[in-house]
């Protein structure tokens, strides 16, 4: 499937001291064109059907300079022959890679980002790089069925990036929507309330889109996961709505859950969403993180006015219990 990525500003990405080349140019829009995995033959193959003019060398030094440029990454399957894959408008991802058909399959995984940086932060080690390819067999090989066609990995990465943000917003939904039955102060009850309603009208915003994602590939919704959040699977406000079940749970306490949530939502779609090259998948986790900050910003106003309206009734019992007694003479 060709590549839905927009042709770079290359002026913009040329490494300082090189020049403007016509030729460099035609090579990264066929190169940008094509989706997956290209070897330089294959590249040189490619850009001489657009012009044969040109040589295998300007193809290979065009290649280098999509690497400096940031524009391609190279990656090494195992047989012997580097390939290159687009790394502009592209998430950083890792590999599954079939070593009797020699397929590669896309993945990404939080978790494996995370343990990555957390080995990297205990040794004092700067990581500029991670690359990850596990090798094996993939289930068309194993079963003798069919090999799937190729997919775009940022179709997959947009679908993804929507369930993830789909799922989080029905649990907000459902926290929401018991905090309005748990809370007893009178504007508490109006804030979740009116939160409830913009989670139900957000989630309906994200279901519509995510139709209209599929409406782009027929086979999309039964494709392979390409992005693998573990904890995100089944909505970040989970773990919230059991806390409001157990009981001693007040207004300040359900609005500190609340925060909790909002805050830990909030922090996981834009970290998230700025690691990713830009995409459409980033712009969905970076439009999720700015209105999960509203939220937080929201809650974390009114429990501030929810402990004032509590501290004068706690300083006038606390007088009262000081006020000397009199004792009879």
């Amino acid at each position: 499937m060709a590549s839905s990525a927009a042709i770079p500003d290359l002026d913009r990405l040329r490494p300082p001291g090189t020049k403007r080349s016509s030729k460099r140019d035609l090579i990264v829009n066929v190169f940008l064109k094509q989706e997956g995995h290209l070897s330089a033959d294959d590249l040189v193959v490619l850009t001489k059907r657009e012009d044969h003019r040109i040589s295998r060398a300007t193809v290979y030094r065009s290649l280098q300079w999509m690497e400096e440029a940031g524009i391609a990454r190279k990656v090494d399957f195992g047989d012997g022959r580097f390939r290159f894959e687009h790394s502009y408008r592209h998430p950083r991802h890792f590999h599954l890679i079939c070593k009797t058909c020699n397929r590669s399959y896309e993945f990404l995984s939080s978790d494996i980002e995370v343990l990555v940086e957390e080995v990297a932060v205990a040794r004092a080690f700067t990581a500029r790089q991670t690359v990850v390819q596990i090798y094996g067999s993939c289930d068309a090989c194993t079963s003798g069925t069919a090999a799937e066609d190729p997919v775009n990995s940022e179709l997959l990465f947009a679908r993804d990036a929507l369930r993830i943000a789909i799922a989080t917003e029905r649990s907000g939904m459902e926290f929401y929507g018991r905090g309005v039955k748990l809370v007893t102060d009178p504007r508490a009850r109006e804030i979740f309330r009116k939160l409830a309603t913009e989670e139900v009208q957000h989630l309906k915003t994200l279901e519509k889109r995510y139709q209209e994602l599929l409406k782009q590939d027929a086979r999309l919704e039964s494709r392979p996961t390409f992005l693998f959040f573990k904890g995100a699977a089944n909505g970040l406000f989970s773990a919230g709505t059991e806390q409001l079940r157990r009981n001693g749970v007040d207004d300040l306490e359900a609005y500190r859950i609340g925060i909790r949530c909002e805050r830990g939502s909030h922090r996981f779609f834009k970290r998230y969403g700025e690691k990713f090259e830009d995409s459409e998948g980033k712009r969905i986790f970076l439009e999720f993180a700015g209105e999960e900050r509203e939220h937080l910003e929201l809650l974390i106003r009114e429990y501030r006015l929810l402990v004032k309206k509590h501290r004068p009734q706690k300083a006038g019992k606390s007088r009262a219990r000081s006020k000397p007694r009199r004792h009879s003479a």
